[in-house]
């Protein structure tokens, strides 16, 4: 699978010309508006699933992170990714949640991977909501940042 990020005009006729040299037909391209995540996300994200490991003391960071995606992001890329959408009910909609989440963490299935900025920023408020709610303590953004920019 290939993603592309076009910017502009110039951007999309390279779009093209990347597909017809590609020359194998069918093809099937897939557009979806925004930009992928950011990497300061995806690491916040990533310390979010260290620190509910930690406070609960029975998960692992991937098993967190594997909940996390079915909890929060599959409901997001259901609703706004049509591609996923088809994908996800052909395949796991005959699962049990867990048996999902066990799927996504075994097959490391992309979630989070397919989101923009946008999505993604939905996909932290809603964890953020839930966690922090049940008492739960994350990683402060500003703090990881500060964190990072002295490390």
């Amino acid at each position: 699978m290939t993603t592309r990020v076009v910017h502009s005009d110039e951007d999309a006729a390279k779009l093209c010309r990347f597909i017809a040299g590609r020359g194998a037909y069918p093809q099937t391209v897939t557009i979806t508006k925004g930009q992928l995540r950011r990497n300061r996300q995806n690491r916040l994200s990533q310390r979010w699933y260290a620190d509910i490991a930690r406070q609960r003391g029975d998960s692992s960071h991937a098993e967190v992170r594997a909940e996390c995606k079915r909890q929060f992001g599959v409901p997001i890329l259901l609703a706004e990714n049509e591609a996923f959408a088809v994908s996800w009910h052909g395949v796991m909609d005959r699962l049990t949640y867990e048996q999902q989440v066990a799927s996504i963490r075994a097959f490391d299935l992309p979630v989070t991977r397919l989101m923009t900025v946008k999505q993604m920023t939905s996909f932290m408020e809603e964890m953020q909501r839930h966690w922090c709610g049940i008492g739960f303590h994350l990683t402060d953004p500003d703090a990881l940042r500060y964190e990072e920019e002295f490390s």
